[in-house]
């Protein structure tokens, strides 16, 4: 509406019935397309406009390509054996290594060299899934995020939109990944480069 996107004739008529339903009596269309023409851009509008100034500042992108992601079914032993991953992999610094511990299982994300290593290391655990040929974009986000909710939705939705199925967001303070099927990434990619740029 605030960009003038909306046929306000047409919105009127769509929820004249409702708004009669409200009141009890019979309203008119163009008493009901005056007070649209009347409201102010309100809270989502200011939102929209904070969201879209954080989205200008988003700092570099990373890529990464040949991930794998495995989900464990949670027990006493899978601490130790996590614990025993984060040494083996730590000594090396190029390559990709995510862990979230959830109340019921865990999740490992990593480079696909690795996946031997955790094949080897959780073969007594229970594997609730697995997915390979994975890719993930990952961006720097301003200090500022924190302070404006809605970012995250913002960049899910445009995701969504374009018909790009999200298989794991992982975040830090200032970094937010999104994890895809390696055929999906390049597209993701430019989505969110659009979104950088304002388009």
């Amino acid at each position: 509406m605030t960009e003038g996107l909306i046929n306000v004739s047409a919105l009127a008529r769509k929820i004249q019935p409702e708004i009669e339903e409200v009141t009890g009596k019979e309203v008119k269309e163009g008493a009901i397309v005056m007070a649209i023409k009347r409201m102010s851009p309100g809270l989502y509008h200011k939102l929209n406009v904070k969201i879209k100034n954080v989205l200008g500042e988003l700092g570099d992108f990373l890529v990464r390509s040949n991930l794998s992601d495995f989900t464990y079914q949670n027990s006493d032993t899978l601490g130790l054996k996590q614990s025993e991953l984060i040494r083996l992999l730590d000594a090396e610094s190029d390559g990709f290594f995510a862990l979230c511990k959830g109340v019921t299982e865990t999740t490992i994300i990593t480079s696909d060299k690795h996946k031997a290593t955790i094949e080897r290391l959780f073969q007594s655990e229970k594997l609730i899934s697995t997915t390979q040929n994975l890719a993930s974009v990952t961006v720097k986000l301003p200090h500022i995020n924190v302070e404006i909710y809605g970012i995250y939705y913002y960049i899910l939705k445009q995701l969504a939109w374009e018909g790009i199925n999200i298989i794991e967001v992982i975040s830090t303070a200032n970094e937010f990944t999104v994890l895809v099927d390696q055929n999906d990434v390049d597209k993701a990619f430019k989505i969110l480069m659009q979104l950088k740029r304002g388009f």
